[in-house]
């Protein structure tokens, strides 16, 4: 290790003294001759350490060439101590440590310069009020390389210009316990004990010091350490602390933790979340001042300053009769607080106008156990349904403990816009108190759904009386999901209600009716064709969806033939039939006042309301007579209107059931052909009989018949090669299987017009008797089959329509 001691005190002497003064501060060069610093600490070895970081700073040029200085110089023992914990002291302490980087110098210069004052102490104290002093360190950023100014060779002097402005930084003296101690508080208390006798030399005043002097560090860390900013410390988001750590100049006049106390609970608990940064950013500059320089309590114990803050409103510091301090409207509790980049003043409350922290939902979610919650709010920037505090909302919250029951898995990804819309799906406009709700209630949310072309997707509430008086307490069910705990009145505009899951919005209309088996038979129809597409993009619509049930009352032919691959068209005009077009929930359809429905396919459904139950019969517009079914109302909504359920299947009057679809329902394929080959294939297509047959003679129509059809099974032991040869034979076994069906209406002339068909048919029966006996019990099996007849007429066969 190179020490002082090692160098002759003549070569010192003339060491590069020739530099321009960097500062305004005064200097002389002292005489070969004279005792100087240098000198009375190359004589004591307690100085050894000392003298060597000296030299790892190039500022062994710089102390000889200032006067009238003080140093507070630590001993080897402080040095040690410190270098402990301090990595550059221990660094440069150390035999390798010849040369330092720009920056390490810059930095161990500062610390070094902070044991230095510019001037010799006049009166060195002697009672524990502290005195003042100014010492020859400018704070400075020292994480970055070091600027041309000083220029970079010694001797290196202050520059008066940093991060408080062209003003140094302050070290406090006091006495108190027999001895004088360096860098108290504004109290006297902490610092280092001057543990040495003082010597007064040519150019200052030497104190040996038992501990190093740190510089006050950067204002963040001045707040951290500081036992009545414990609270503050505790809300400081990072982003406040890198502005408190990197602002040059401020001056803070901050409230002490029983100040934090006056808010309200709620707004505290707050503060504490992580999604406070705005009030606490909006608080923190409503208390802090941004000037050129820093405001040490000496620009206002005498008269009266009015400050601006970062925030824009106006602090009044006022010096009172009896010595103290008021700010605006709280009393200055502790003053000069020293920062590298600031200065810091308590008081006594908060400097915040009444109104200005207004409690909003958002506040009362996360003091209500709700954070979780609120930050899925935030990641889909929906936080204007939480923080207007006279917005009207019934919030519908699952807190922390049901979210992490639930997990994440179960909701879609943070900031997704699946996860925006099941949020808004949380939130009811309006104020709804458990008063006001009521069994099968549909409320509006606010989640405005495509599917309803922009309009409000709504949700289904349950309550259950838990007593027969009335002032008895409510079950509510939200979308399934219960209340847990009493719900929470914020303000006069928000209800909120702890739910027990979270609320899935509804789904797309087939994914809604697979969930219901009911239904299995009209679902599977609707993907069987090409409609589960359209029904699921389709906006605005009911569906009315027919049970499993009503396809056995619609008979067994029907129902095989509307589901059957081959007739498609036909049950797509069925399904169309059962979508009205337009959103009716349960209430339009009981209590409306409107009485036909335009529906997908592009015929009505008319309403009927029977009873006094208001029950709901539909019956389709201009369709079949007698065909109606009555509206189970069940509002089960989806993404694009509501299902409700129909005891009945609707056939629209652009369904022609013919008797020919009919018979191939019915796989009867032989009966099928024979009555082609016997002329009367016009009966299958219900349409009318060829011109010039003896049928068009007679006047008759291919509708009104009704079709006694045998199975394929009951001509398994007939020759059907002989009997196709035999057309009279063939034609009257036929005409034995058909029964004309008069209607209501029906004239002589009509009646007249059957008598043909029957005759034909009695003769038949003598020509086939012995036929009939071998098939009897196939008929008589088969005669519990339902028949059918196509009210409203045969129409032509659209087979091929499908």
């Amino acid at each position: 290790m190179r020490h002082w001691a090692c160098l002759p005190l003549a070569l010192l002497a003339f060491l590069p003294l020739a530099a321009p003064a960097q500062s305004p501060l005064h200097h002389s060069t002292p005489t070969t001759q004279s005792f100087t610093l240098l000198d009375a600490l190359s004589a004591d070895p307690d100085y050894v350490s000392l003298i060597a970081l000296l030299q790892r700073a190039k500022l062994i040029p710089t102390l000889n060439k200032i006067n009238s200085s003080t140093f507070f110089a630590p001993t080897n023992d402080a040095i040690k101590r410190h270098s402990s914990f301090n990595p550059l002291w221990s660094y440069a302490s150390s035999e390798d440590a010849h040369v330092l980087a720009d920056n390490l110098q810059l930095r161990l210069r500062q610390e070094l310069f902070y044991h230095l004052l510019n001037y010799t102490l006049p009166i060195v104290p002697t009672e524990k009020t502290p005195q003042e002093h100014k010492t020859l360190l400018y704070p400075r950023d020292y994480t970055e390389p070091p600027s041309q100014e000083p220029p970079p060779y010694p001797p290196w002097m202050p520059y008066p210009n940093g991060t408080l402005g062209s003003e140094p930084q302050r070290l406090r003296l006091s006495y108190r316990d027999d001895a004088v101690w360096a860098g108290v508080d504004a109290s006297g208390n902490g610092g280092a004990k001057v543990v040495k006798d003082q010597v007064q030399t040519a150019n200052g005043l030497l104190l040996g010091l038992g501990e190093v002097l740190e510089m006050p560090p950067n204002l963040a860390t001045v707040i951290s350490r500081h036992p009545q900013l414990s609270y503050l410390s505790k809300i400081l988001t990072p982003e406040l602390s890198r502005f408190l750590n990197s602002t040059p100049t401020l001056t803070l006049f901050l409230p002490v933790d029983e100040a934090w106390q006056k808010l309200d609970p709620y707004e505290r608990l707050y503060l504490e979340s992580e999604f406070a940064a705005d009030d606490l950013t909006q608080i923190l500059n409503m208390h802090a001042v941004l000037l050129d320089e820093v405001k040490w309590s000496d620009s206002f114990v005498e008269k009266a300053v009015n400050l601006t803050t970062i925030h824009g409103r106006q602090l009044t510091v006022v010096p009172t009769e009896d010595h103290k301090v008021k700010v605006s409207e709280a009393d200055l509790v502790e003053r000069d607080v020293y920062g590298s980049n600031g200065v810091l003043h308590t008081v006594s409350s908060l400097l915040v106008p009444e109104g200005t922290l207004q409690l909003t939902p958002e506040k009362y979610l996360s003091a209500l156990h709700c954070t979780e919650f609120v930050s899925l709010i935030h990641s889909v920037n929906l936080t204007y349904l939480i923080n207007d505090p006279k917005a009207e909302y019934t919030i519908l919250a699952p807190n922390d403990d049901v979210l992490k029951l639930f997990g994440h898995h179960d909701l879609p990804h943070r900031g997704s816009d699946e996860l925006k819309r099941v949020l808004q799906y949380h939130f009811i406009p309006g104020k709804w108190s458990p008063k006001k709700l009521e069994d099968r209630m549909l409320l509006e949310t606010a989640l405005e759904e495509p599917g309803l072309d922009g309009g409000r997707q709504v949700m289904a509430i349950e309550v259950t009386e838990e007593g027969k008086k009335k002032d008895q307490s409510k079950s509510i069910r939200f979308a399934g999901a219960g209340v847990m705990g009493e719900p929470v009145e914020i303000g006069n505009h928000t209800m909120v209600y702890f739910i027990s899951r979270p609320l899935v919005p509804p789904a797309d209309v087939m994914e809604t009716a697979l969930t219901e088996l009911d239904y299995s038979t009209f679902v599977a129809g609707i993907f069987s064709t090409n409609l589960a597409e359209t029904l699921k993009a389709k906006p605005r619509t009911t569906l009315l969806m027919p049970p499993n049930d009503a396809f056995r009352r619609l008979g067994m032919l029907v129902s095989s033939h509307l589901l059957s691959s081959s007739s498609k068209a036909d049950f797509e005009r069925v399904i169309r039939h059962h979508v009205i077009e337009g959103v009716e929930y349960a209430d339009s359809l009981v209590n409306g006042s409107q009485r036909t429905f335009g529906t997908l396919e592009g015929s009505d459904l008319h309403v009927e309301r029977r009873g006094s139950n208001r029950s709901v019969v539909f019956t389709p517009s201009g369709g079949w007579p007698d065909m109606q079914s009555e509206l189970n109302p069940r509002d089960m909504l989806t993404k694009t209107g509501a299902i409700h359920e129909v005891l009945d299947i609707m056939i629209p009057r652009s369904v022609d059931l013919t008797v020919g679809k009919l018979v191939r329902a019915a796989k009867a394929t032989t009966m099928t052909t024979m009555m082609v080959k016997a002329g009367l294939g016009w009966i299958l297509n219900g349409t009318a009989p060829p011109e010039g047959s003896p049928w068009a003679d007679m006047g008759l129509k291919g509708s009104g018949w009704t079709l006694l059809c045998p199975t394929d099974d009951a001509f398994k032991k007939v020759n059907l090669t002989e009997l196709y040869v035999n057309e009279d034979r063939l034609r009257a076994i036929v005409s034995q299987h058909l029964i004309p069906t008069p209607s209501s209406s029906s004239s002589p002339a009509k009646s007249l017009a059957y008598g043909a068909p029957l005759a034909v048919g009695a003769v038949g029966v003598l020509l086939i008797g012995l036929f009939f006996w071998g098939v009897r019990w196939v008929w008589r099996r088969d005669t519990t089959e339902a028949t059918y007849e196509p009210v409203g007429g045969f129409g032509h066969d659209d087979s091929e329509d499908s």
